[in-house]
């Protein structure tokens, strides 16, 4: 099973939006989401506080920021197939 983990924080509603991009693509394919606040853990907010939020899959970075629906769904559709 794939896991994606979710970077981001509270409050923020850019977050909030990528967030509901992935439960969309959670529909679509079969992955488990790990939603961390990076507020958490210093060294997550060192690395990930000016591009969340931040989609990973299996560790790899696939997208930040103003999160592409298409670009993550893309990445599924080729690793998968």
């Amino acid at each position: 099973m794939l896991k994606v983990t979710f970077y981001s924080k509270e409050q923020c509603p850019l977050c909030d939006k990528g967030l509901a991009k992935m439960k969309r693509l959670k529909d679509e394919f079969s992955f488990d989401l790990e939603v961390v606040d990076i507020y958490e853990d210093d060294e997550l907010l060192e690395k990930y506080q000016l591009i969340i939020p931040v989609v990973a899959i299996n560790g790899e970075q696939v997208d930040y920021g103003m999160i592409d629906e298409q670009k993550v769904k893309t990445w599924f559709l080729e690793k998968i197939n």
